[in-house]
Parts: C-alpha cells; sequence; structure tokens
C-alpha cells in the first residue's frame, strides 16, 4: 500500500488544498481531498483490469471549491433535511441555516462539505479531522469529528466517522460519492441495482419525511430483486417525478445498532464491474443525481440515520449526548462479475 499527497490549488484566501491518493498493491487506487474530505476518485479495475475511475467529480480541480452538488463530499452536521431548519433539544428551540426553502439540507451554508479539514496519513489511508464551533451553522455543542478513509488490496474502502461533543446536539454524517461504474459519464440507466430493503420513508414534495414508512413490493421503488435502474425511473409515479428519479431512503433496520448489514448491490454489465455497501446506519438514501447538472449519470448512496430525524421521534436517534462517542462506518466493496447470489436473497 502507498499513500501519497500533494497541494493541488488554493483557495481565495491562499489555504493549500491537497490531494492525497492511495494505491493498493494491484495498481487500484482512490483519492482524496482536504476540501470537505472528500472522495474525489476512485481507480478500479473491470473484468478485463482495466482500470477507470467511477467516480463522478470534475476535469478542473479547482472546480471543488465552488462546487454546489456536494461531490464526495463528508456532509454534516446533520445529511439531509431538517423541517423548518430547527429543532429543539431538553426545551430549547435551535434555529439553523434555511439553505432549501424553509428547511435546512446537508448542513446548511456552514457545512461540513465547505471546510478545510486538517489531515494525516494512516497506513493504509487518510484521516481528516475538524472542530465545529458551538453555533456552527446554529447547531448547540462544539464537535471534534474524525473521518477515516481506508483502502485495502480487496479494492474495499471503508469509511468510519467519529465524533464527540461537549453538550447535547444532533449528529448525522454522511458520504456523498456519485458511483457510475461504467467509468464514464453515460446515464446509470443501464446498470442493475439491489436494496436489501422492502420499505422507504414516505415524503413530501419538499423531500421531508412524512413519518411513514411505504412498502416497495410491486412499485417503481422495488429493488428488493436485481433490476435495471432504467426500467422504472422514469415512471409516472408522483414521487419520481418531484424527485427526478429516485431520492428516497431505505430502511436498514429501525433502531440504531452496531450491527453491519448490506445496503445495496450495484452491476454494470459492460464493464463487469460491481459494488457492494456495506453500514452499521439504520438507512441508505439512494440518490440517482435528478438534479445533478447531468442527470441520471451518477448514483449515490448515502448511508445515514434516517432524514429529518429530529421532527421523529418514532425515527431511531441520533442525538449525541456529552461523553458518547458517535462512530459509524460503511464499506465499499468493488468486485468483478456479478454476484449471483444477490438476484435471490
Amino acid at each position: 500500500m502507498k499513500v501519497l499527497h500533494w497541494i493541488e490549488t488554493y483557495t481565495e484566501s491562499g489555504s493549500p488544498i491537497l490531494k492525497f491518493r492511495v494505491i493498493n498493491n494491484a495498481g487500484a487506487y482512490v483519492e482524496f481531498t482536504n476540501w470537505g474530505a472528500r472522495w474525489i476518485a476512485a481507480v478500479i479495475p473491470d473484468v478485463n483490469n482495466v482500470l477507470a475511475n467511477v467516480l463522478i467529480g470534475y476535469g478542473q480541480f479547482a472546480d471543488y471549491l465552488h462546487d454546489e452538488y456536494y461531490m464526495g463530499a463528508t456532509i454534516g452536521r446533520v445529511a439531509n433535511r431538517i423541517a423548518n431548519a430547527s429543532f429543539t433539544i431538553d426545551g430549547k428551540t435551535y434555529l439553523l441555516e434555511a439553505n432549501d426553502g424553509l428547511n435546512t439540507n446537508h448542513g446548511g451554508y456552514s457545512g461540513f462539505h465547505n471546510r478545510i479539514w486538517q489531515w494525516e496519513e494512516l497506513a493504509d489511508g487518510v484521516r481528516f479531522f475538524l472542530i465545529s464551533p458551538n453555533g456552527d451553522g446554529g447547531y448547540p455543542g462544539t464537535i471534534h469529528v474524525v473521518t477515516d478513509y481506508r483502502f485495502n488490496d480487496e479494492n474495499e474502502l471503508s469509511v468510519m466517522h467519529y465524533a464527540q461533543t461537549d453538550c447535547s446536539t444532533y449528529l448525522n454524517i454522511t458520504n456523498h460519492a456519485y458511483f457510475n461504474l461504467s467509468g464514464t459519464k453515460t446515464k446509470i440507466t443501464k446498470h442493475y441495482l439491489r436494496v436489501f430493503s422492502d420499505r422507504i420513508l414516505d415524503t413530501t414534495p419538499e423531500f421531508l419525511p412524512t413519518g411513514r414508512l411505504n412498502r416497495v413490493r410491486n412499485t417503481p421503488f422495488d429493488f428488493t430483486y436485481l433490476k435495471q435502474i432504467g426500467k422504472s425511473i422514469y415512471s409516472d409515479d408522483e414521487q419520481i417525478r418531484w424527485n427526478k428519479g429516485y431520492n428516497h431512503c431505505y430502511v436498514l433496520k429501525e433502531e440504531s445498532s452496531p450491527e453491519l448489514l448490506k445496503a445495496a448491490y450495484l452491476f454494470e454489465p459492460e464493464t463487469g464491474r460491481s459494488l457492494t455497501v456495506l453500514t452499521d446506519l439504520p438507512g441508505v438514501l439512494i440518490y440517482t443525481a435528478g438534479y445533478y447538472k447531468y442527470p441520471d449519470t451518477g448514483i449515490c448512496f448515502e448511508t445515514q440515520f434516517y432524514p429529518d430525524t429530529p421532527s421523529h421521534s418514532n425515527f431511531p436517534s441520533c442525538l449525541l449526548h456529552l461523553g458518547e462517542t458517535y462512530k459509524h462506518y460503511t464499506i465499499f466493496r468493488f468486485g468483478k462479475g456479478i454476484d449471483e447470489k444477490y438476484k435471490y436473497e
């Protein structure tokens, strides 16, 4: 394993922005930057051992400094939306940055994606760390956050998020990488997807959960078997229409626990590349990039607590208290050839 880093560009204030490359013994590699603790490349072999980058990103590195799509970013403090950009803890209401109409999304304007993170090299990856002060984006508590990226010779990337706080606060961190296993920016409609869940969160046109869980069987959201994404992505379902495709949280479990579960499996038939996503988090939000400037060219697997958790007492809680450690992880396992068992499990 080899870890390299170099200065790629500078912010307008002159702060250096670095790129990191972690190369395994087979020659596959992943890349990161300390701007937003982002995962920006995954150069992975196909069935013929041809390497290609399977993440959507920018041709010019400096474009990440003005990114509007959270490309590969570490998202926080709270991923996805919180209704009315506010929540209450112990009788006190906190007002957040409303960057999505009346609501807040992905941590607001002060989100982790717009920060320069400190860093250190690991033997098999990179560690990024950040201090988010009390009142940051309206959130209570000073929190110390760590994101570890580790890559191995089996082409697995593990993403671990740690955090501690000095008072009670909500925290729900995810990664926002966009995958396209063909290695191009063609649409992902020919990819096959399996999601290991039979329920999604019902949402409003503002992408806010209503609190209900909907069964997916025999609906456009049914990926309980391996199905081509393009089969239903342009269906006339109202939630498909207002989300411009898939932008829905699938329920993996209804309580927080350290159990590692399979969340999703993605397969691209022309290259034979596959991706298995495993996580200990309660949900995975599947987003097919309907609001990206090139729609349907990538798919995100945002492993997380459910969106708008502070507004729903029946959701697994992401409230972090003094003395507790936030520690959750996700594994992205790249492979070759279709895994037949996923058709039938």
